[in-house]
């Protein structure tokens, strides 16, 4: 069984001819479980969430606009599923709460790409890891997964150690265990799934999200998993499979979970 639940159709149109090109491509990958989850940030209903000069500049979608894609996506027997990626933004629950109630979701995708004004995956901001402290970013990064996860707004958390993008890492091992230690005990703790994602073999880390270390204390938590490429082109979707499936299998998953209107199952890895 393959799902990637984790794309987004930012580099071109909200049109059904666009949305083909990635359902095209999932169905020939064989991919049986496929998901649109556009980032919430794009659309206008989100502005009272999170705010910033990046952010503002590429707010340009309407949700109905997103919703009527997928009513005509499954008017014409179109499987996909409709998501969103929010960005978790702390002191903002009740308003992200509000935004998630209004829509009928699959599912619906936490990340982290934010710790305060830093944006910690974003090449305009690279240079800025040279001037902060790497244990406090981290630290302060898997603060919010920890609240993320005790927010219990979200069926999936997205690239669960993206902090890891540019290669910044701590050499302190025993640090760094001892956040995804407590990552990992918040999730286990919340409805919260984690996703194997193959985006970060094409970001400069070159590597899987998340990290061996870190997704064998997921599996020894009973956290469950889906697999996601994050395509923001059609060519992407599905990538990488291959190498996400045996991380998965190599710390012992042989399940993940599918999504429908909220509501998960799990099926098997080998179905």
């Amino acid at each position: 069984m393959r799902t990637d639940y984790h794309n987004h159709l930012e580099k071109g149109e909200l049109t059904l001819d666009y949305l083909k090109q990635f359902t095209d491509q999932a169905q020939a990958k064989g991919i049986e479980h496929f998901g649109i989850s556009e980032h919430a940030y794009h659309f206008y209903q989100t502005k009272d969430i999170l705010r910033n000069p990046w952010v503002d500049a590429r707010r340009y979608y309407d949700m109905n606009d997103y919703v009527n894609l997928f009513h005509q996506a499954w008017s014409q027997d179109i499987d996909v599923k409709m998501s969103i990626e929010m960005d978790y933004t702390p002191g903002k629950h009740n308003e992200m709460k509000t935004f998630i109630n209004q829509y009928d979701f699959d599912y619906v995708i936490g990340s982290i790409h934010w710790v305060e004004d830093f944006g910690i995956d974003l090449a305009e901001f690279r240079s800025e890891w040279d001037k902060r402290d790497i244990y406090d970013t981290y630290r302060d990064y898997y603060d919010q997964v920890v609240t993320l996860a005790e927010s219990n707004l979200f069926d999936i958390i997205g690239h669960l150690d993206l902090v890891k993008i540019f290669k910044y890492v701590p050499d302190d091992e025993t640090f760094l265990l001892e956040q995804f230690e407590r990552a990992t005990s918040a999730l286990a703790n919340s409805k919260t799934c984690v996703e194997i994602s193959t985006a970060g073999l094409r970001k400069p880390v070159g590597e899987l999200y998340p990290d061996p270390r870190l997704l064998k204390m997921c599996y020894e938590k009973n956290i469950p998993i889906v697999l996601s490429s994050d395509a923001h082109e059609p060519a992407h979707v599905g990538a990488d499979f291959d190498k996400a499936v045996a991380l998965a299998k190599s710390v012992g998953y042989t399940s993940l979970m599918t999504f429908s209107k909220g509501e998960r199952k799990a099926v098997s890895l080998d179905a």
